[in-house]
């Protein structure tokens, strides 16, 4: 078998299932095996409907964009509220402490990595517009 042929669903049930290795591989080890059989891995693709499950699921506060975006995590549609706290905090302090990061997710009802990926690209935009302006 080559290794080219795993999906990603075979993976992640091996993996959760005590990773028992290669289908037909057998360990040397006390008694017999706890948990299933070895399964050979589905022939579906790993591109198909059944795996987009997690990327069509979206949480409050985002929205997919219109883009060849890749599956995954939506795009944040940030609020004017939201981004009126964001620019004040980023315009006192360009590199958020843990303190006012967690201040801000909690007031503005976002996750402290979407604070911290917020300011990360605000400081580039700052950059591209300094440089810009030379």
């Amino acid at each position: 078998m080559d290794k080219g042929s795993f999906s990603v669903e075979w993976l992640a049930q091996s993996s959760r299932s005590g990773g028992q290795g290669m289908p037909g591989e057998s360990r040397p080890g006390p008694g017999p095996a706890k948990g299933p059989p070895p399964q050979t891995p589905p022939s579906v693709p790993a591109g198909t409907p059944q795996n987009r499950g997690a990327a069509e699921r979206r949480s409050p506060g985002h929205e997919a964009e219109s883009g060849g975006a890749a599956p995954g995590r939506s795009r944040t549609k940030f609020s004017a509220a939201q981004l009126q706290e964001l620019e004040r905090s980023f315009r006192e302090q360009r590199y958020i402490r843990a303190g006012e990061k967690r201040r801000l997710a909690a007031v503005l009802n976002l996750s402290q990595s979407q604070i911290k990926t917020w300011f990360q690209n605000r400081r580039m935009k700052f950059k591209r517009q300094t440089q810009d302006a030379r």
